[in-house]
């Protein structure tokens, strides 16, 4: 069990990485002025979605999935718990408006200034907080 907790663990920061700096990218993209520019952070985006990002994210739900099953009774009946889901949902949900956004720039439709994607960048920060305390406190 300890194992799969610590490889949880370091794919969630791996997520975590690649859902702080994808968004960066999207502000630094957004502001690019030429074409060789916006070619470069397309590639880097992409790199970093499908490279890092999406299999993290993967290997951090199994392995989340996987740890729920060894004491599955104590876990479901636990608020934290549910909580701590629903916030991993929301991660999920962040995780594929990048892709979508990702894509927009891709195609060379983006819409939005590099303010809008420095606020985006901020709401996984608030994730990150809320899901740290309530599977150290575990509060109710």
């Amino acid at each position: 069990m300890l194992w799969v907790k610590a490889f949880h663990i370091v794919a969630v920061v791996c997520w975590f990485a690649a859902i702080f700096y994808l968004p960066r990218l999207f502000v630094y993209h957004a502001m690019s002025e030429d074409r060789i520019s916006s070619d470069r952070f397309v590639i880097m985006e992409r790199k970093l979605f499908n490279g890092i990002g999406t299999p993290s994210a993967i290997v951090t739900i199994v392995l989340g999935v996987w740890l729920i099953s060894f004491n599955p009774s104590y876990y479901m009946s636990s608020g934290w718990m549910h909580v701590k889901l629903g916030l991993v949902l929301l991660l999920a949900i962040y995780h594929i408006m990048c892709w979508k956004i990702m894509l927009q720039f891709r195609a060379g439709k983006n819409t939005r200034s590099h303010v809008f994607y420095r606020y985006f960048n901020e709401f996984p920060v608030l994730l990150l907080i809320a899901i740290v305390i309530l599977v150290v406190v575990r509060p109710f």
